[in-house]
């Protein structure tokens, strides 16, 4: 039976037996007992699936990771112990020294640092392109050693709507799978498998959870990508010698890529979400939609309200008519974008400043996405690291100011808005 994305993020990846817990139970162990060596042999050289390591597999995790592929339409999925974890992995499982990954400039800081620093020094080169780029502009971006394309489906925090199909068709037409990350809008919002993405990525740490209770990521395979097209991905299509020569292809099929990312970059590298922090995420997801509804009902409120205030040179929120993407947003998120929104406010830093401190509700806080209405200014926080230009690029601006819109009551969120707008402008 087909269930509504309400229905599965109550039913998916957890389905009891007579008698059995009907929550999803913490299995917080690290091993697991075998009878012989023989069976766990099998599993060391993927021969038969079960658990013997937490750090590969564990069944809390294995149950929350099945129910988001569910939620985006993929084939599996592999929990991280971040967000940051699951951009990395996404990539460095297909891309090495030598090769290079085309990235969307507006994206988040720390995801820009990691590609535009850390990355580079491991040896693999990037290029950043516009997230609103022609397809031109794209296919002028590749290079023979191309084996990515990396973009947000709504950029943090500048919220660009990211044209998917257009992405993924220069992707295709160039042999390279098109890798978005989905933090903001949620599989609730926006589905990228269905415009052509081939690999989703989520901060788990944000809506997911909803609570900021446990940092997590994840990294979702669509299934749809042929890594045997050409001969970019041999850490796929050829043996793989730390297994006993496997193949990934050959062997999983459509699971390939994901199966990759945990038999060996998980085995290497560890960055592991704890059971009970997958169990707390899990309790995020049954709500999911019901907050999501409500994120983007108050934003929209509190979006408009700061338009009409006097108090923004420009309120950017794609989910209101008028606002910088929104006809990207009805194609691409028609029920809604998420709980943030960005604004220019008049006065320039100094008033930033005095409104993110004259705030009673709001948090100024890190992070984003959460129950709780909470802002940030980018500039000299979560993009603090960037140069003049590189924040030009990413589209932050001296007064811009993130806010993430919680679930409290609107007519109270837009009060304490009220009266921080006023103080800035004094």
């Amino acid at each position: 039976m087909s269930y509504k994305i309400n229905t599965k993020c109550i039913l998916s990846g957890y389905s009891p037996k007579n008698g059995e817990p009907r929550q999803l139970p913490v299995y917080q162990s690290t091993t697991y007992k075998y009878d012989s060596s023989v069976e766990m042999g099998k599993l060391f050289d993927l021969e038969a699936s079960g658990y013997f390591y937490t750090r590969l597999q564990n069944p809390t995790n294995d149950a929350v990771a099945a129910k988001i592929a569910d939620l985006e339409g993929g084939v599996g999925a592999m929990l991280t112990s971040s967000g940051q974890a699951a951009s990395f992995y996404s990539v460095v499982n297909i891309a090495s020294a030598g090769d290079h990954v085309i990235s969307s400039a507006k994206i988040y800081g720390g995801t820009f640092n990691l590609f535009n620093v850390t990355m580079r020094k491991l040896g693999i080169d990037f290029t950043f392109v516009s997230p609103q780029a022609t397809r031109e502009e794209l296919d002028a971006a590749f290079k023979p050693n191309t084996k990515a394309v990396f973009a947000e489906s709504l950029s943090n925090p500048a919220l660009e709507v990211l044209d998917i199909e257009t992405f993924a068709q220069a992707a295709h037409a160039h042999g390279v799978p098109l890798i978005i990350d989905n933090t903001f809008p949620t599989p609730v919002n926006c589905r990228p498998f269905e415009f052509g993405a081939d690999i989703v990525i989520h901060s788990t740490t944000k809506y997911m959870d909803g609570h900021a209770t446990s940092v997590g990521g994840v990294i979702v395979d669509s299934g749809n990508f042929d890594w045997t097209q050409n001969d970019k991905f041999p850490g796929l299509t050829t043996p793989d010698d730390s297994y006993h020569g496997i193949t990934y292809t050959e062997r999983f099929g459509k699971l390939a890529y994901v199966t990759k990312a945990t038999a060996q970059l998980m085995r290497d590298l560890g960055s592991i979400p704890s059971p009970f922090n997958a169990f707390l995420l899990n309790l995020g997801l049954e709500t999911l939609p019901l907050r999501v509804e409500r994120h983007c009902y108050n934003a929209s409120k509190v979006a408009e309200y700061i338009r009409d205030s006097g108090c923004a040179v420009e309120v950017t929120y794609p989910g209101m008519e008028g606002s910088k993407g929104y006809e990207l947003a009805q194609k691409y998120m028609p029920g809604g974008t998420s709980g943030v929104i960005s604004f220019r406010i008049k006065g320039g830093r100094d008033a930033a400043t005095k409104f993110m401190d004259s705030l009673k509700i709001a948090e100024i806080a890190t992070h984003v996405a959460d129950a709780r209405t909470c802002c940030l200014h980018p500039a000299s926080t979560t993009h603090r690291q960037l140069t003049s230009e590189e924040l030009i690029a990413c589209g932050i601006s001296d007064d811009l100011i993130r806010l993430s819109v919680g679930i409290e009551h609107v007519d109270d969120i837009i009060a304490d808005v009220a009266q921080a707008l006023e103080a800035s402008q004094k």
